[in-house]
């Protein structure tokens, strides 16, 4: 066992876990004060269920270990794996133990599902959206993570780090189709274009905030974006170079890409923010940085540094100028969560498809490439926003997932939680 490499994953899902909390700081400072709470909560509940899902059936769902050489069902399962007690040693010959590299993907769970939760802000009720957290985790996240990041894990290894020995049929089994497997390093589409789709049906099935239009709510707290977003760069380097699963040099490429991508989407943010209102904006830098890091994400470890820029740059005016569709389609994605994430994701996602090294349609493929990212990248976005909306339908109709207009209005953190975020006075005194 290789002890560096195990260190450097533990390492990397401990900065991957700590992006949620820097979401919650995000999304917390951009809507009202008085609504922070509620918002902010959304990230720990997340945190909180998921987590448990994850040790529970989750990683048995996304990672199953038997039929080993074989492509799985899309929607396979190991009962074995529930609870992660077949799990618990490492196999002889193995780089890093397993449970490093469960520890690793249930926070890329975490945040995948805390993502969605931007797109209803200011509205939704506490309880419902647990609710909504679980099936879709259960039926959409845990199945998608199989279709992209599944290498189950096999004992009968053939040397060190031979531990993983088949994958999912976005990557292992496009390229059995069509000669190329689909190229998504660290989540372009599980991640990012999941829960943006998510986030899409989820606003439509809630509806539109009371007085929904352009200027509703300025964000209350702007610090609170740069911190947010401060933290999930940092982060963000273990979400991309540590999805290597070891400290080499492509983990080096992932790093330094994911340096340069939102660096220059943050500049081209701030450039279209600028031509087009006159002023450039601390909420415009942080979603900038942030639209970025999503591009890259899929592409980190397929791009030259130099094509990282240019696709930072892509992402970062493209996005600034996508998440004003809301207001000409007429959808209240409250946070700009399609606008950043399923945007941007789609961005980068194709975007390999031209430039990825040796195989994008620019720099020596055929076009297979693109066609292979295409596919991966729709096939999400459609699986994960039809039964979003499913789900989201079934608990708006039953339980009901949106408060009350006047809670609204009022802010919902006292009614759905009994806090306020910012406590001036003391009525006691």
């Amino acid at each position: 066992m290789d002890q560096g490499n195990t260190a450097f994953i533990l390492l990397a899902a401990a900065l991957v876990l700590l992006m949620t909390p820097g979401l919650a700081f995000f999304y917390g400072g951009l809507v009202k004060a008085k609504s922070v709470i509620s918002m902010m909560m959304l990230s720990f509940g997340a945190m909180g269920l998921i987590g448990v899902l994850w040790v529970l059936y989750g990683y048995s769902i996304a990672f199953p270990a038997t039929s080993v050489g074989t492509i799985q069902s899309p929607w396979a399962i190991d009962p074995a794996e529930f609870g992660l007690e077949s799990l618990l040693t490492t196999p002889e010959g193995a780089a890093y133990p397993p449970l490093a590299f469960v520890a690793f993907q249930a926070t890329f769970a975490i945040i995948t599902v805390a993502l969605i939760s931007g797109a209803i802000a200011d509205r939704a009720k506490f309880g419902a959206w647990l609710v909504f957290a679980t099936a879709w985790a259960t039926i959409v996240y845990f199945p998608v993570a199989s279709w992209v990041f599944n290498f189950g894990l096999n004992a009968d290894t053939t040397g060190p780090g031979d531990v993983f020995s088949y994958g999912g049929w976005i990557t292992y089994g496009l390229q059995t189709w069509i000669g190329v497997g689909a190229i998504d390093f660290a989540g372009g589409t599980a991640v990012h274009i999941n829960a943006g789709a998510a986030a899409l049906a989820l606003a439509l099935v809630l509806g539109k905030r009371v007085g929904f239009q352009k200027g509703i709510t300025v964000p209350h707290n702007p610090p609170f974006v740069l911190l947010g977003a401060g933290l999930l760069w940092f982060g963000w380097f273990g979400f991309n170079a540590g999805s290597e699963l070891a400290a080499d040099n492509t983990a080096a490429v992932a790093f330094v890409n994911t340096i340069a991508a939102p660096a220059a989407a943050l500049l081209a943010w701030l450039i279209v923010e600028k031509i087009r209102d006159g002023k450039p904006t601390s909420v415009g830098a942080a979603s900038g940085a942030v639209a970025g890091l999503v591009a890259i994400t899929p592409a980190c470890a397929a791009l030259n540094p130099i094509w990282a820029i240019l696709l930072g740059v892509i992402a970062g005016a493209v996005c600034c100028l996508a998440v004003d569709l809301k207001f000409k389609l007429g959808f209240d994605d409250s946070l700009d969560v399609v606008g950043v994430h399923l945007i941007g994701g789609l961005i980068g996602t194709l975007y390999i498809g031209f430039f990825a090294n040796n195989t994008g349609l620019f720099l020596g493929g055929d076009g297979r490439q693109l066609l292979a990212q295409a596919i991966a990248a729709f096939s999400v976005l459609i699986y994960s926003f039809v039964l979003a909306f499913a789900i989201g339908w079934v608990i708006e109709k039953t339980m009901g997932f949106r408060v009350k207009n006047e809670d609204e209005i009022a802010g919902i953190d006292t009614v759905v939680h009994g806090e306020e975020g910012y406590v001036l006075t003391d009525a006691r005194a």
